[in-house]
């Protein structure tokens, strides 16, 4: 539905923290939806080479969340988030692909 971008349409270049850091966020209509693009046919190759590719940072690097609808996150909410879930671990309010929440009620 929405994905963070620079003016050039990349989300490489917008790097809040560290130079070494690149932020990507998403908006997807679900958990489900999300999952059948990051675990789907496009990705799997991917996927399974990311640790060629990547360090291994040793704390939470994706976190999940539900929006009112029509809200976009901030930077802001996703380090947010991100600290809830490395402080917790999975919750209703910072969650993973592997140990999703529903939304609110």
């Amino acid at each position: 539905m929405w994905r963070l971008a620079d003016e050039g349409d990349s989300a490489t270049g917008i790097r809040p923290w560290r130079d070494d850091v690149i932020v990507n966020m998403s908006v997807w209509e679900s958990v489900q939806a999300l999952r059948d693009f990051v675990y789907g046919p496009r990705n799997a190759q991917v996927l399974r080479r990311r640790r060629e590719w990547f360090a291994g940072l040793g704390s939470p690097h994706l976190v999940l969340w539900w929006l009112p609808a029509e809200q976009l996150p901030t930077l802001e909410q996703g380090r947010a988030r991100l600290g809830l879930l490395e402080a917790g671990g999975p919750g209703p309010r910072a969650f993973t692909l592997r140990q999703p929440f529903g939304p609110p009620q």
